[in-house]
């Protein structure tokens, strides 16, 4: 079952890549190395924007503190 399921996903999987690479008169190897770095690219793309609003975050907080009155200074 899990073979099918594999097969059935390779299959129509590397079609669209096989397709692409014709219309586009480019290697096949090319279009998946390429495929495989913008997965890489967007998922750390988003990484390094959370990243960074944390950074932000923990900045604000450390400059703004709320202060209950005018004595804790």
């Amino acid at each position: 079952m899990i073979q099918n399921i594999r097969y059935f996903f390779e299959k129509n999987g590397y079609f669209v890549a096989t397709r692409l690479a014709e219309k586009l008169g480019m290697r096949l190897s090319h279009v998946r190395m390429f495929f495989i770095y913008i997965s890489f690219l967007t998922a750390g793309l988003w990484f390094g924007v959370y990243l960074t609003l944390a950074f932000v975050l923990k900045l604000k907080d450390k400059i703004y503190t709320k202060r209950t009155s005018v004595f804790d200074l």
